[in-house]
C-alpha cells in the first residue's frame, strides 16, 4: 500500500469525526492536528527509507515539565501508564506527551480512529489534572 493510502485512512477518520481534514493538514504531507476538548491531537504518517516501512503516530502535548519535584511527576506518569490501553506518557524536549506509534502495515480505519480517539480522550482526561498538580508555571502551558 502506498503512503497516500494511509493519508486517506487518516483523512477519512478525521472526516468521520465531523471535521474537514483539509483544515487539519499540517505544513507537510502526512501531518494533521485537531482538538479534543482541551487536548491538541497531532497525527503524523511518514516513511522510513532504511526500514522500508511507514509509521503512524498520534500524540498530544500535555504539559511542560516545570515542576519543583519532577520525580513525583515521573512516578505518577508511570503509574498512570499502567492503566492506559495502547498508548503511554513520555517525556520529550522537557514536555510530557501522550502518544501511540505503530507500523502502518495492516492498519485500517477502525484502528486509526481508535488511536485518535484514545489519545484525545486520555489527554483531555489527564491534562488539567497533571497541570493542576505539577505545573509551577503561572500562565498555563502552551504546546511546543
Amino acid at each position: 500500500m502506498s503512503i497516500e493510502n494511509y493519508y486517506n485512512i487518516v483523512e477519512n477518520c478525521i472526516r468521520n469525526l465531523g471535521v474537514d481534514p483539509a483544515l487539519c493538514r499540517g505544513e507537510n504531507p502526512g501531518q494533521w492536528s485537531l482538538v479534543k476538548g482541551s487536548a491538541k491531537v497531532w497525527i503524523d504518517v511518514w516513511y522510513i527509507e532504511r526500514e522500508q516501512r511507514e509509521y503512524i503516530q498520534v500524540m498530544c502535548p500535555v504539559m511542560e515539565v516545570n515542576t519543583s519535584n519532577p520525580q513525583d511527576l515521573y512516578k505518577e506518569l508511570l503509574e498512570i501508564n499502567d492503566k492506559l490501553f495502547g498508548c503511554a506518557f513520555t517525556i520529550y524536549n522537557n514536555w510530557v506527551w501522550l502518544k501511540v506509534i505503530r507500523e502502518c502495515a495492516g492498519i485500517d480505519e477502525a484502528e486509526t480512529s481508535a488511536m485518535i480517539l484514545r489519545i484525545g480522550n486520555y489527554s483531555d482526561q489527564y491534562d488539567d489534572y497533571l497541570i493542576g498538580k505539577y505545573s509551577t508555571a503561572s500562565a498555563g502551558n502552551q504546546a511546543p
